[in-house]
């Protein structure tokens, strides 16, 4: 790579800049570490997905049915707990090894899941390879926040997004095809390959500051933080299928995640150096955009949950039918994240983009609850469209709106905080949805014939329903079923619904700050010193 160096010192920092963070006619030089960068990203979402449809065989071979859960349960867990850790220790050690260390980490749990000889060893395996996600979401985004300045980050905010559209389409489909043609320890083997070629290029290509002091880790909190996270996500995976919502184990782990929540927050404002700094929530920008984000991750969540349970169910859609039913919402998703990404890089202004994706993320999920059995998959596909293009206004352009705002050495904790908030509206959204279609579902069923419900797997509180015993359901009853059943998931798109007005009516609320012209590394340097002034709001 050509280089231009500069040396200067920052808290303890030894910092190397690269020319490519300001000169354009080097950008070039960021093609090969950003397709490194998205190759991280593309993994970790990808395995979110790709199990799900080689789920069955797994169990058909390890056993362990009643462990069946965990497999998804253990990686979700893992990611999401881990990621602001690896956005703290980014800030402190470097950014650069600690991403190298979750690609080796993802790579060791990949190879290690592929290898299980039973259900107990793949959920710790899971587990290990979740811990490694969690560290290339936040340090791959952290990195382009260092090497980019804010000015210019819209042009590549699109392809960030296409990373996550592509992996939620390719999962199912890939897991599909690993199954049938090969053997589900493909679906953990093809990171390897991806994997090293991204460390190959990290560790060749990227250059970033090398941190010359060691501060401690707050272990403490991330303990903390680790159990809310798994009592939340616990109770959103069980509650409904394992489960009644209503019942003792599912109310216990929302106590007991609000309880270790609170001992966090109260932790975090003593402690010496947090995991999460409170003095990041005294920014208003950083206050408004992660709010945004939380209650749009909770909607997101929502459509995505149950988009999938209407086509498979009520349409009678394949797992990998759905995903590929799916394409139009993430079609959506892309064109309008490179979209807005490309005008805010020319005009240097962000505000009208998440008042303007709220809104029409409210107005797709109110179309959602006009969905029916008999709704033609053209207008369904529409719905979805309109869907993606409100996500896709909103999302990267909110973690922009971050780094922005966030001093130079706050980096890496301000990025994981909002990929932390998104991550947990989802999870919220998910349990709140639940609730809200178990009830609804459970109510409906009281007016089918004695055992309908106990025959699809919708009886005592839990609605896992089986698509193939709905299909197997006479003609009359099943009508009747998959009418009760749209009633229900309307219900959860309506909430949905008035959680995305409830973001629209918070957007209006995030300043226009000015966009910076330099890098987090260039603001290390001392380029820039002092923080952006509001700008005249856009309306």
């Amino acid at each position: 790579m050509d280089v231009a160096t500069r040396m200067g010192t920052h808290i303890g920092t030894r910092y190397t800049e690269t020319r490519m963070s300001h000169d354009s006619a080097h950008r070039q030089n960021l093609v090969p570490v950003f397709v490194a960068l998205a190759l991280g990203m593309f993994l970790a979402a990808l395995d979110q997905t790709i199990v799900s449809t080689a789920l069955p065989t797994i169990v058909g071979d390890l056993g362990g049915l009643e462990h069946l859960s965990w497999v998804v349960t253990s990686y979700l867990v893992a990611s999401t707990a881990s990621t602001p850790l690896y956005g703290k220790l980014g800030d402190t050690i470097g950014r650069k090894p600690v991403f190298q260390a979750a690609i080796v980490i993802f790579l060791a749990g990949s190879l290690l899941s592929g290898a299980a000889q039973s259900l107990d060893e793949l959920i710790l395996f899971r587990a290990l390879q979740g811990a490694g996600a969690g560290g290339l979401m936040v340090g791959a985004q952290a990195i382009i926040g260092d090497i980019v300045p804010p000015r210019e980050r819209g042009r590549y905010m699109g392809f960030i997004g296409s990373v996550f559209a592509v992996a939620s389409v390719a999962g199912p489909l890939l897991g599909g095809f690993f199954v049938d043609n090969l053997s589900w320890r493909w679906v953990f083997y093809v990171n390897l390959p991806v994997g090293i070629a991204a460390l190959f290029v990290v560790a060749t290509r990227l250059h970033l500051p090398r941190h010359t002091v060691r501060k401690p880790v707050d272990w403490l909190g991330f303990a903390m933080l680790t159990a809310a996270v798994g009592c939340l996500v616990l109770m959103t995976s069980w509650g409904g299928s394992q489960y009644p919502w209503g019942s003792a184990t599912i109310i216990g782990l929302g106590i007991g995640a609000v309880v270790l929540a609170a001992a966090f927050i109260w932790w975090e404002q003593r402690v010496d150096d947090p995991l999460i700094p409170p003095r990041l929530f005294r920014s208003r920008v950083f206050d408004v955009a992660n709010a945004t984000g939380f209650i749009v991750g909770l909607a997101m969540f929502g459509a995505l949950t149950f988009l999938p349970l209407y086509l498979q169910v009520v349409r009678g859609a394949s797992p990998t039918t759905s995903g590929l039913l799916l394409i139009p919402l993430m079609a959506g998703l892309l064109t309008a994240s490179i979209g807005s990404g490309r005008w805010i890089s020319k005009h240097g202004r962000y505000r009208f983009f998440p008042i303007t994706g709220t809104a029409i993320l409210a107005v797709g999920m109110t179309l959602l609850t006009q969905l029916g059995v008999d709704t033609p998959k053209v207008v369904t596909g529409v719905y979805m469209t309109i869907i993606g293009v409100g996500i896709g206004l909103v999302m990267q352009v909110l973690v922009l709106v971050v780094q922005n705002d966030a001093p130079p050495g706050d980096m890496g904790a301000a990025t994981s905080t909002a990929q932390f908030f998104r991550s947990i509206g989802g999870s919220v959204g998910v349990a709140v949805f639940g609730a809200i279609f178990a009830a609804r579902l459970t109510s409906g069923l009281s007016s089918l014939p004695a055992g309908v419900a106990g025959r699809v797997g919708a009886s005592g509180g839990s609605v896992q329903v089986r698509p193939d015993q709905v299909q197997a359901l006479p003609t009359g009853v099943r009508d009747e079923f998959l009418a009760v059943f749209v009633h229900a998931l309307h219900g959860a798109f309506m909430w949905g619904a008035i959680f995305a007005v409830l973001a629209f009516v918070l957007s209006w609320m995030l300043p226009e700050v000015p966009l910076r012209r330099q890098s987090a590394m260039g603001r290390r340097a001392g380029e820039e010193t002092a923080p952006p002034t509001v700008a005249a709001e856009v309306v």
